[in-house]
């Protein structure tokens, strides 16, 4: 996960947008031919979309922007940590 990326993902998309690619990558990787390294890359890509989604719902209940990719970074991080 890349807090920029999640931060361009969550300010330059709509809520819509990401759950529908969100869902066509899944989609994707559900097919017999997807390679481990493609599997990688759109694993990432997931990661960073549902990362996007976590910050705006966060934002649409009333944190400040930065707090709320700051917030999601830092469960992110302790749920590592564990």
């Amino acid at each position: 996960m890349k807090l920029p990326v999640i931060r361009h993902l969550q300010k330059n998309n709509d809520q819509e947008k990401l759950e529908h690619t969100l869902e066509v990558l899944e989609s994707f990787c559900d097919h017999r031919s997807v390679t481990e390294e493609e599997m990688d890359v759109v694993g990432e890509m997931i990661s960073n979309i549902c990362g996007a989604l976590e910050v705006q719902k966060m934002i649409d209940e009333g944190m400040p922007e930065r707090d709320a990719a700051n917030n999601f970074m830092k469960k992110v991080l302790s749920s590592i940590d564990k």
